[in-house]
């Protein structure tokens, strides 16, 4: 994961480079690619490790949870 994210920051900024001195086209082009790789492939994947093996319940607002919540914040 770190070497995918380190390879679409390397994109983005080569698109910069070959946007400001060879052609704009190619580098927005570049950057366009980078930006929907991070956005449907490493977030996916980042989402899913740091996810991985925890309930769900622990992190919503249920009734149990705000009961707890508020049980703490009287001591």
């Amino acid at each position: 994961m770190k070497i995918l994210g380190i390879a679409i920051l390397i994109a983005i900024g080569i698109g910069f480079y070959i946007r400001t001195f060879d052609d704009q086209a190619m580098g927005d082009v570049i950057i366009g690619v980078a930006v929907l790789a991070s956005a449907f492939v490493l977030m996916p994947i980042f989402l899913y490790i740091r996810w991985n093996g925890k309930k769900l319940k622990d992190y919503t607002l249920t009734k149990e949870n705000m009961d707890r919540m508020r049980d703490k914040g009287l001591d």
